[in-house]
C-alpha cells in the first residue's frame, strides 16, 4: 500500500469509503458478514482510512463501520464522519447529531470531522452563527474529539470560496469529487488549483463517478484497452489521480471483494499515467461530455425525501439511457414495468428531492421531460 503524509500521519492513499457496502435483500440491508470480511482483508493490506456519514446506507453506514473496526485497536485506523448539513433541518442539531454520531460509531474521537457538502443551497446556514456549528466543532477539536477538521464540497468555487473567506483558516483538509471526467465536466480542475493555491491538502470521493467510470461504453473502452490492454478502466481513472498533487487519499466505495482486491493491488505502487495517456484520456472524456446525460452519482440522498417513494437514482439512470439511445427499448421496457405510482409521471414536483441533490440535478424537470418523451 502507498501512504501520503498529511502532518505526522501517514494515510493509505486508498480508503474506504462507507457508502455502498454490501447489501442483501429487499430492504438493501447492509451484509455484516461480508462487510466484516472486506473490513478485515483492508486492514490487512494496509487501508488505514475509513469514511462514513450520518446519511449513508439510510443511517446505518456509521453504526455498521462502528461495530466493525471496534475490533481493531483504535490507534490503527483513521476514522472520518460529517455534519449533515446537506439536509437544512439538521442545521440546529449539531451537538445532537455529533453526540450521536460518536456514539454509533463506538468511539470517543473522530480522526477526521467535515463539514458535509458545502453547496449553494446551504452555505448560508453554514455561515449563519445562530446555528452555531463552526463554533460547537471549534470546541470538539479543541477538546480531542476532532483531530482534524474539514470539509467535503460538491459546490462552485464561488461558494467554496465564500466558505474558505469564513472558515478557511481552520479547514485542514477539503473532500471534493475528482476523476478524469470531472476534472473538465464539473471544473473540478478550478477546485484542485484553488485549494493547492491555500496549501489545502485534498481528499477525493467519487474517483469513479459512483461507478460510472468503472464500465464504459464499448467504444471508450476500446481507446483505452488500445492503448494499455493490461488495465482495467477502474485503473485508469486511481492512475489519473496518482498524478495529481497534494491528495492525502482517495476514498472508493468498494461494494465487493474483487472491487477491493482490485483496487489494493492498483494502490500497492504509484504510477502515474503519462503524458500520452493523459492526453487519450482527456479526449475520451471530452467526447463522453458531448453526449447528454444527467451527473447522478446514487448517492440516494433524494429518495429519502422523496414524499412518493420514487427510485429516483434508477429514473435518472434511465432517463439518461433513453436519450443517449435515442428512445431505444431498454428504458421504455423498464419503465413499464412499473406500477403507475413509481414513474416520472408520479412524481408531484415539490423538488424536496432538489434540495437534497449533491449533484445539483434538476430532478422535478427531469421527470416531467421523461414522462413526456414516454409517451
Amino acid at each position: 500500500m502507498i501512504y501520503n503524509k498529511f502532518g505526522k500521519l501517514d494515510i493509505s492513499a486508498l480508503g474506504l469509503g462507507c457508502m455502498r457496502f454490501p447489501t442483501k435483500g429487499e430492504a438493501a440491508e447492509i451484509d455484516m458478514d461480508a462487510a466484516r470480511e472486506m473490513v478485515a482483508y483492508a486492514m490487512k493490506n494496509g487501508i488505514n482510512y475509513y469514511d462514513t456519514a450520518w446519511g449513508y446506507h439510510k443511517g446505518q453506514s456509521e453504526t455498521v463501520i462502528g461495530e466493525l473496526l471496534d475490533e481493531y485497536p483504535r490507534e490503527s485506523f483513521y476514522l472520518a464522519s460529517k455534519f449533515p448539513g446537506y439536509d437544512l433541518a439538521n442545521m440546529g442539531r449539531v451537538e445532537e447529531i455529533f453526540e450521536a454520531q460518536l456514539k454509533k460509531c463506538r468511539v470517543e474521537y473522530f480522526d477526521f470531522y467535515l463539514f458535509h457538502n458545502v453547496c449553494e443551497k446551504n452555505i448560508d446556514a453554514y455561515l449563519d452563527k445562530k446555528y452555531g456549528i463552526f463554533d460547537y466543532l471549534i470546541k470538539q477539536k479543541q477538546n480531542g474529539r476532532i483531530r482534524h477538521l474539514g470539509f467535503s464540497t460538491h459546490g462552485s468555487i464561488a461558494t467554496m470560496k465564500r466558505f474558505l473567506d469564513a472558515y478557511g483558516e481552520h479547514m485542514e483538509f477539503c473532500q471534493i469529487q475528482l476523476n478524469w471526467f470531472d476534472y473538465k465536466f464539473q471544473n473540478a480542475k478550478g477546485k484542485l488549483e484553488m485549494l493547492d493555491a491555500l496549501d489545502i491538502p485534498v481528499i477525493v470521493m467519487e474517483p469513479v463517478r459512483g461507478g460510472k467510470l468503472a464500465k464504459l461504453d464499448a467504444e471508450y473502452d476500446s481507446l483505452l484497452t488500445a492503448c494499455a490492454p493490461e488495465r482495467s478502466v477502474p485503473e485508469w481513472a486511481f492512475r489519473f489521480l496518482q498524478g495529481l498533487p497534494h491528495i492525502i487519499t482517495t476514498l472508493s466505495g468498494m461494494s465487493n471483494m474483487e472491487q477491493l482486491r482490485e483496487n489494493i493491488a492498483t494502490f500497492s505502487q504509484c504510477r502515474p499515467l503519462d503524458a500520452a495517456e493523459l492526453e487519450l484520456l482527456e479526449s475520451v472524456a471530452d467526447k463522453m461530455i458531448t453526449s447528454t446525460s444527467l451527473p447522478c452519482t446514487d448517492c440516494k440522498y433524494c429518495v429519502t425525501h422523496c414524499p412518493m417513494e420514487l427510485d429516483i437514482p434508477t429514473t435518472i439512470e434511465l432517463y439518461n439511457e433513453f436519450v443517449y439511445s435515442n428512445g431505444g427499448f431498454l428504458a421504455p421496457m423498464r419503465v413499464g414495468c412499473l406500477p403507475e405510482e413509481k414513474k416520472p409521471s408520479a412524481c408531484i414536483g415539490c423538488r424536496a428531492c432538489e434540495a437534497v441533490c449533491p449533484q445539483g440535478i434538476r430532478i422535478s424537470e427531469m421527470m416531467s421531460d421523461f414522462a413526456e418523451r414516454l409517451k
